[in-house]
C-alpha cells in the first residue's frame, strides 16, 4: 500500500495552510465540495495567491485518499522533486548570484542523501551532484528524510563524477574534499566562494580517483578516540564552516 508520504499528500487546513504559506511546492489542493467558510474562503485566496489549483472532490473520495488523517476536508498534493539532467547543471549555476556545489561520492543510504540534501539546502548550497550508478537516488525515503528539502534544492545525478568535477574546475570552481586522514583542518583552511565540496560514501569515503581530481583534501579533526563522523554529519558540518566563511566575505 502506498503511505501518504509517498504520494506527496497532505491533509487538514492547518498542514495545508502552513505549507502554502511556507512556498513547498504545492501541486494541487481538493476541498470538498459545497464547502463555504471562513477557513476554506482563505485557503481559496492564499492558494490563488501562489498559483495552486483547487479541486472540488466529494468527502467519499477524499477519505479513500487520506484514509487514516483526519483531513477536514482538505488535502493537498505536494510536486515531488525530480531529478535534474546533468544537461540542465549549468544553467542552474549561471542563474545562481553565488554558486556553489556539494558532490557526493557513491552516498547509498537513502536516509544519508536525505539528510545530505537537507543539510544542503539549508546551507544555500545551488547543486547537489552524484553518480548514477552505485548511489542513492531520488527515491520516496530520501524525500521523506529530506523534510521538503528535496523541493528545494536541485539534485543532478551524473554519468561520471570525476568528469564532472572537472568540467566544474574548467568554469572556474574549485574542488575540496573531505578525507578524515587529511592533515589539514576544514577550519585552517580557506575555502573558495566558487566551492565543490566533496564528500564520500558510507563505507571508504570519498574514491582515490575522486580524490585525485580536487584541488586541496581536508579533514574535520575528531576529540578522543572517534575516528570519523557518519557521512551526513560531516558533510553538514563542512557545509556550515563553508556557508560561515561565505558570510564573512560578504561582511569584509
Amino acid at each position: 500500500m502506498t503511505s501518504a508520504d509517498e504520494q506527496g499528500l497532505i491533509g487538514g487546513f492547518h498542514a495545508v495552510m502552513s505549507a502554502i504559506e511556507k512556498d513547498r511546492g504545492l501541486a494541487r489542493i481538493w476541498l470538498a465540495s459545497g464547502r463555504r467558510d471562513g477557513r476554506a474562503d482563505a485557503l481559496r485566496a492564499a492558494a490563488a495567491d501562489r498559483g495552486i489549483e483547487i479541486v472540488s472532490a466529494d468527502m467519499a473520495a477524499l477519505d479513500a485518499m487520506l484514509a487514516d488523517v483526519r483531513h477536514q476536508g482538505c488535502i493537498a498534493e505536494r510536486a515531488l522533486a525530480r531529478e535534474k539532467r546533468e544537461s540542465d547543471l549549468p544553467d542552474l549555476l549561471a542563474a545562481a548570484e553565488r554558486p556553489w556545489v556539494l558532490a557526493l561520492d557513491q552516498v547509498q543510504d537513502p536516509h544519508n542523501l536525505g539528510a545530505c540534501l537537507r543539510s544542503a539546502a539549508a546551507a544555500g548550497v545551488t547543486a547537489v551532484i552524484a553518480p548514477r550508478k552505485r548511489a542513492a537516488g531520488l527515491t520516496a525515503a530520501v524525500r521523506k528524510v529530506a523534510a521538503g528539502a528535496a523541493e528545494r534544492i536541485a539534485f543532478v545525478p551524473v554519468t561520471n563524477l570525476t568528469r564532472a568535477i572537472a568540467r566544474l574546475q574548467d568554469e572556474g570552481f574549485w574542488a575540496v574534499g573531505l578525507d578524515g586522514t587529511a592533515e589539514r583542518s576544514i577550519y585552517d583552511s580557506d575555502l573558495p566562494e566558487r566551492l565543490v565540496l566533496v564528500a564520500g560514501g558510507e563505507e571508504k569515503g570519498i574514491r582515490a580517483l575522486t580524490a585525485r581530481q580536487c584541488d586541496a583534501l581536508v579533514s574535520i579533526p575528531m576529540a578522543g578516540d572517534i575516528e570519523s563522523l557518519n557521512v551526513s554529519v560531516a558533510t553538514g558540518v563542512a557545509l556550515f564552516e563553508a556557508l560561515r566563511q561565505r558570510r564573512l566575505a560578504t561582511q569584509g
